[in-house]
Order: C-alpha cells, then structure tokens, then sequence
C-alpha cells in the first residue's frame, strides 16, 4: 500500500502560474487522480467490498420473502425494494470508512508530504471527496446488473439518477469521514469508535432492511431527522419506474445538503490541521 501511495504522489505536480479559480481546479484534479490511481492500482479492496452486498441480497432477500409471507412489499418485488438499502449500505460502508485510510496516511507520513506541496489546502479535501463518486456508482450499477437475472425490473434513466444522487451523498459522507479522520489523529480508536456508532444506527432507522411503519410511532418521527431515509425512498421510488415524485425531490435536497455540509466541514477541518 505504501509503494502504491508513493506512486500515486508523482501525479501531483505543480501548477503553472494561473487564475485563482484555474489553480483550483488544477489542484483538485490533481488529487482526484492521485486518489483515484491508489484505487487504481489495488483494486482488491474494491472488489471484495462487493461480497457483503451480494450476501445480504443472496440471503437476506428470500429471508425477507418469507418472513412476510409474499413476494412484494407495499405492491412491489421484494427485491426491487429491498436493492435500494443494499446500495445506500455500500455508500456507508465505502464512503464511511475512508477516513480510516487517511489515519493510515497520517502515520506514515504520506498526507504531510502532500501539504508540503504547494497545493490549495481546499482542493486536498475537494479532490478527494470527489473521488468517492467514481467508485461508488460503479459499485452500485454492478450490483444492481447482477440483480437483473433473479428479477429486477431494470429502469435505465431511473436508476441513472439513483446512483447520481448516490453519487453526491457519497461525496457528502466520504468528506465527513475525512474530517473525522483528522480530527482523530493519533487517537485511531476515536474514529473507529465515532463510525461504528453513527453507522449503523443511521441504517437502522433509514428502513434499509425492514419497512418502518411498522415499527414503533418514536423510531419513525426519529427517522424523518435521517438524511438516509430520505436517500433511501428516492431510490425505492426511483427503482419502482417512477421518476417525477416527492420523495425523488427530498432525496436529491438531502443528497446535496449531505454533500454542501460535508465538504464545508471537510474544509474547514483540513485548514485547521495546516
């Protein structure tokens, strides 16, 4: 891994003299595709992120079937249902743990090599929040062609705009994590602590696995503060042939709300460490 980030600082070379606005995108690019090439170039980790997805489709989906005793769920397919929160759990755990890298870069020196480069210090966190879009929404357009045998209804414009707003949360979140990161240098047990607690809490009450209504009045009024639940609906509703819907709406706001907060955040927190 250390050879592999080693490599992938060559590609942040200096920007020639320019606007303010050209520099920053110059530099932000520059540490999108230094992010980028470490995905790149050690893909196995990407790869395996797949199997638990695919577990809880191959398991957990027939379980689903029959603990409800029907194959639908509020009159559509169990799995055309039950996909969505698999997606959205593959952007918590992917995006969400990215941080954890960092803290691996913070300890052997790999992140202060790249704030001695005369990169904009917004661009560090920029570039690599928007690195989590690529992965992410490949990641989710596998899985969901992989679902197509064992019966999705596949809605190629619908599910296009599922995985954008996918997509940008992502960004939102993973920014997020990268902020926790920092904030939990030389303290690993903080981040790890931090992220295990948010995590699955926020996938519980987002509906993932189990409708919510039926569950108790207090966790369905806690669940409309969860950003994911209204990520969720949008791609239930998405995934289900419809596009122009309310519920599309919220999830787009609460995508690019996710995503404006994070990287705020992420800024802030990056030009508190300088």
């Amino acid at each position: 891994m250390t050879d592999v980030i080693n490599r992938a600082d060559a590609t942040l070379d200096v920007a020639p003299d320019r606007s303010a606005v050209g520099k920053w995108m110059h530099d932000t690019g520059a540490v999108f595709t230094r992010e980028i090439l470490v995905v790149l170039r050690d893909p196995f980790t990407l790869i395996f992120s797949l199997l638990q997805p695919l577990v809880f489709l191959g398991l957990f989906g027939p379980l689903l079937d029959g603990m409800l005793g029907a194959d639908t769920i509020d009159g559509v397919s169990a799995l055309q249902w039950f996909l969505p929160g698999v997606l959205v759990m593959i952007a918590i755990f992917g995006t969400g743990m990215v941080g954890g890298n960092l803290l691996y870069e913070l300890m052997t020196g790999a992140y202060e090599r790249i704030l001695a480069t005369p990169l904009d210090r917004s661009s560090i966190l920029v570039g690599r929040a928007l690195k989590e879009f690529a992965p992410l929404v490949v990641q989710a357009l596998l899985i969901t062609v992989v679902s197509i045998p064992f019966g999705l209804v596949f809605y190629p414009l619908h599910v296009l705009v599922g995985l954008v707003i996918l997509g940008i949360f992502g960004i939102g979140l993973g920014a997020l994590s990268y902020a926790l990161g920092l904030a939990a240098k030389n303290r690993e047990w903080i981040f790890w602590g931090v992220q295990q607690s948010v995590i699955f809490p926020l996938l519980l009450l987002a509906g993932m696995m189990l409708p919510l209504e039926a569950g108790p009045g207090w966790m369905q009024a806690i669940s409309k503060a969860n950003p994911l639940t209204y990520i969720v609906d949008a791609l239930r509703t998405l995934f289900t042939g419809t596009l122009w819907d309310a519920d599309v709406a919220w999830g787009i706001i609460s995508a690019l709300i996710t995503c404006a907060v994070g990287l705020w955040v992420g800024i802030r927190m990056v030009k508190r460490t300088i």
